[in-house]
């Protein structure tokens, strides 16, 4: 069995934080994206998680192996 740490999501950004809240605009650069359409594999953590639920309206999450 893998450990929760070893396994990584692929996030992709689909809507512009323009618009929104600037906290949210925040988190999003602090999970790395720079531009619309941008994708990032990500460690699957509790940290992360809990960004990506702040901001989940902006992002596509796929779960990978």
């Amino acid at each position: 069995m893998a450990k929760k740490a070893d396994k990584t999501i692929k996030v992709t950004l689909v809507k512009s934080t323009t618009g929104f809240n600037k906290n949210q605009d925040k988190i999003v650069k602090a999970l790395g994206f720079t531009k619309l359409g941008q994708t990032r594999v990500l460690p699957d953590n509790d940290c992360i998680r809990g960004s990506i639920f702040k901001v989940k309206h902006l992002l596509k999450v796929e779960e990978e192996a």
